[in-house]
């Protein structure tokens, strides 16, 4: 069976040599999470935090740091849980493995909740300021749950029905909310406790929600789980835990996970304040804008409580884990929910939403010669994908046809770029949508949760070959310089700094795209990105999808050479150009406190409990 509480797993993972211990005192202010950033990166343990300076609770993280670790916490259940999947991609495949259906029918009844009168959780009260005070980043505004498990019924239904469980940011102190009584609650466009939160406001009432930290380790998977509306996330984690999942019904409010470790209590209603800055995962701070307040009106604790975190950042970091389990669970899925895609994939170094790529069939007219092939269903299969829940913040999507490469591999990045590069028609194949929705912490756009969309659809055979070489004759204009190829097919340039006010236009581009129409030998080169320093790009794959998808709004920023517009439609005869520099509307990139990276090298040292984790 699955673990029934944190302090179960913590247990198992310290038995099994999966854990570190740190008896040292750790500030949770930039120290811990520096720590974590390092054993993350270095594939290590989950780490203990039992001495945290100024606070009584001890603190845990990196639980989920490796995707073999993230297996072993759901090892019981895992299988059962994709053949349940299964079910749905195709229930006539799983009823010819019968034996798979006493696992299936076991997880059908795990995932109804077991409601009690009390649990653990209720034993014990505290205040929001005696919680730990995690800070991850120099700029952050204060201290924030990093692993949240945000919960609310719909108001029309309550229950667990209807609820939603999701993991939204809460910042627990700073900025002007009120110490103990109020706190932030950051949730961003199309996550589902937007839905109760308006049926509340109609209403006239506000929305009460309650705020788990830690419990069973299947409730923090849950809460970020891509669910479907009419799954309860509370169900599914049910199912990953092989046991149903405690609850506590009060005489109001909505349900308490009775073996969390820690719930806030509280109501939203339309009251808003400043939250943020705030680290966030696309590598740059998120700024400060209003959200809906939580009034707190208790904070619960159990007697062993621990409190779990992670660290955000520029990818990868353990979320990204979050996201490779998602998809080994999800992604077989996938045909059904979507008909016609064979696999989609949001690629987490470019900071998740920014890039998805997509592999669907292009059966419209089957007979037609593979050299007369184009785009058909591919486009009407890029509008499904950008019109699921979190799918459609997606800024670009890279759609390639199953039939010219059923071999093609949607997590092999460079050769599904490569692919699409060989194939693209730069006259056709390009489709934006302007003015648009994108992710709240995506900064890149024309404002928050404003900007745009490029749908490249590639059906057909190569079009060329891609060069790996720089043409011999290249010349760049004044102010550029450092060519790279980074990849084969695309080249990197350093640009002249941006020197244009914020969403303005800084005509460096226009010039460098003029100078580029009358260079020989650009024709193996599709794609050239603009970049502050072209030799980092070129450093690492990793690098020129951050960059290059991270810092650049498609309808804004994505230029050409031999340009031109028919009957509304932009395309190019030459080469694609995307300006890929910071710009003035940007936020600050993620950056450590050298100072407290000096102070926590001592438990990396010889005589330190980390030594040998990274070195």
């Amino acid at each position: 069976m699955g673990y029934r509480n944190l302090r179960q797993c913590v247990d198992d993972l310290q038995k099994t040599r999966q854990l570190v211990r740190i008896d040292d005192e750790i500030d949770a202010d930039l120290e811990a999470a520096e720590i974590q950033r390092r054993v993350y990166a270095a594939g290590g343990p989950a780490v203990f935090f039992a001495n945290v300076r100024h606070c009584q609770f001890p603190m845990v993280s990196n639980l989920f740091g490796t995707m073999d670790r993230a297996r072993y916490l759901f090892r019981d259940a895992i299988r059962d849980v994709e053949a349940l999947i299964a079910l749905k991609k195709s229930p006539a495949a799983v009823l010819k493995t019968p034996w798979k259906l006493p696992g299936i029918l076991r997880t059908l009844v795990s995932m109804r909740p077991a409601v009690r009168r009390s649990g653990p959780v209720m034993e014990c009260h505290t205040t929001v300021d005696r919680l730990p005070q995690l800070k991850s980043w120099p700029m952050d505004a204060g201290a924030f749950i990093t692993l949240p498990q945000v919960y609310s019924e719909h108001p029309d239904q309550p229950g667990y029905f209807r609820s939603n469980l999701g993991m939204y940011r809460i910042q627990l102190s700073g900025n002007k909310y009120e110490i103990n009584e109020q706190i932030g609650l950051h949730y961003q466009i199309h996550r589902s406790i937007a839905g109760h939160h308006a049926s509340a406001l109609k209403r006239g009432e506000s929305l009460p929600v309650n705020v788990f930290v830690g419990g069973p380790p299947a409730m923090t998977l849950s809460a970020v789980m891509p669910l479907p509306d009419g799954i309860p996330e509370v169900a599914f984690a049910g199912a990953l835990s092989r046991r149903a999942i405690r609850m506590v019904r009060q005489a109001s409010g909505p349900l308490i996970c009775a073996e969390a470790d820690f719930c806030i209590s509280g109501t939203i209603s339309d009251e808003q304040m400043p939250e943020g800055p705030f680290g966030d995962h696309l590598g740059y701070y998120s700024l400060a804008h209003d959200f809906p307040v939580l009034n707190v009106s208790k904070v619960r604790h159990r007697r062993d409580a621990i409190w779990p975190f992670t660290v955000v950042g520029r990818p990868p970091q353990e979320d990204t884990v979050f996201g490779e389990l998602i998809h080994e669970l999800t992604g077989p899925a996938i045909p059904a929910v979507l008909p016609g895609i064979k696999a989609v994939h949001a690629v987490d170094a470019s900071g998740v939403h920014p890039l998805l790529l997509a592999i669907g069939s292009e059966r419209y007219v089957p007979w037609a010669a593979k050299a007369d092939r184009h785009p058909q269903e591919l486009l009407t299969l890029a509008n499904a994908i950008l019109g699921q829940g979190q799918l459609s913040l997606a800024k670009y999507l890279l759609i390639a046809a199953d039939e010219d490469d059923p071999e093609l591999n949607i997590h092999d990045i460079r050769s599904f770029l490569m692919h699409v590069l060989k194939r693209v028609d730069l006259t056709r194949d390009l489709h934006f949508q302007t003015r648009t929705t994108i992710d709240t912490l995506d900064y890149s756009g024309s404002g928050l949760n404003r900007g745009s969309k490029l749908v490249i659809a590639v059906a057909g055979p190569e079009r060329r070959e891609l060069g790996t070489n720089l043409p011999p004759d290249i010349k760049l204009p004044n102010r550029f310089s450092d060519p790279m190829v980074c990849i084969p097919g695309v080249l990197a340039v350093t640009a002249p700094k941006w020197s244009a006010e914020a969403h303005g236009t800084d005509p460096a581009v226009a010039e460098f795209c003029e100078v580029m129409e009358s260079t020989d030998g650009l024709d193996k080169f599709p794609l050239i990105v603009l970049a502050d320093d072209s030799q980092f790009c070129a450093e690492s794959l990793n690098n020129l999808l951050w960059v290059t998808f991270t810092r650049s709004n498609p309808a804004a920023d994505i230029s050409g050479t031999k340009t031109f517009h028919q009957d509304k439609h932009w395309g190019c005869r030459g080469c694609l150009v995307i300006d890929a520099r910071v710009k003035a509307h940007m936020a600050p990139p993620l950056i450590p406190d050298p100072k407290v990276s000096a102070h926590v090298d001592r438990l990396f040292s010889k005589s330190g409990p980390l030594h040998g984790i990274g070195n």
